[in-house]
């Protein structure tokens, strides 16, 4: 990419391949448990949640959580790799800062989910949560990608500006 340095490169794209590991690990991590009365105690991850959904028939819901928590983030990382490693031409570059820009206003929605699915099981005495390590994981992985689009977009920006 011309304009950038091999350092900057190189830094560049090991904040994204970071930024895919913590996804990877935020996805499976155990999430939150939930404690309801004395007896029940159910522990999640955002993977067994999705499938969870699914085998309980909820598609609509399903479709709607693994589509802004697994599709979505999987094709900002790929656009965000592409964009940053390609050597096209600016008016190519030019449509990558389109698709980072729409992608980039979706950005925050999984963070939202996980938000909801706290909120929405939180059923004050009957059941307690318990937070573990794989919410801020997937908290991390999220704040590494929008770090990451926020740079690739800035660099882009500049790169295709008239001189």
């Amino acid at each position: 990419m011309g304009g950038t340095g091999r350092y900057e490169k190189l830094g560049v794209n090991l904040l994204l391949i970071l930024s895919v590991f913590v996804f990877g690990i935020g996805l499976w991590a155990p999430l939150l448990t939930l404690k309801k009365l004395i007896f029940v105690k159910n522990t999640f991850s955002v993977m067994s949640g999705i499938s969870q959904l699914f085998r309980d028939g909820q598609y609509g819901l399903f479709l709607l959580i693994s589509g802004f928590t697994l599709v979505l983030p999987c094709i900002k990382i790929v656009v965000l790799f592409t964009a940053w490693n390609s050597a096209y031409a600016r008016a190519r570059k030019q449509r990558y800062l389109g698709w980072l820009s729409a992608l980039g206003k979706w950005s925050m929605l999984d963070v939202f989910v996980v938000a909801i699915l706290i909120a929405s099981v939180k059923l004050g005495s009957i059941a307690t949560i318990e937070v573990h390590y794989g919410l801020y994981v997937f908290a991390a992985a999220v704040i590494l990608m929008m770090i990451s689009a926020h740079y690739i977009h800035g660099r882009l920006k500049y790169l295709c500006a008239d001189p």
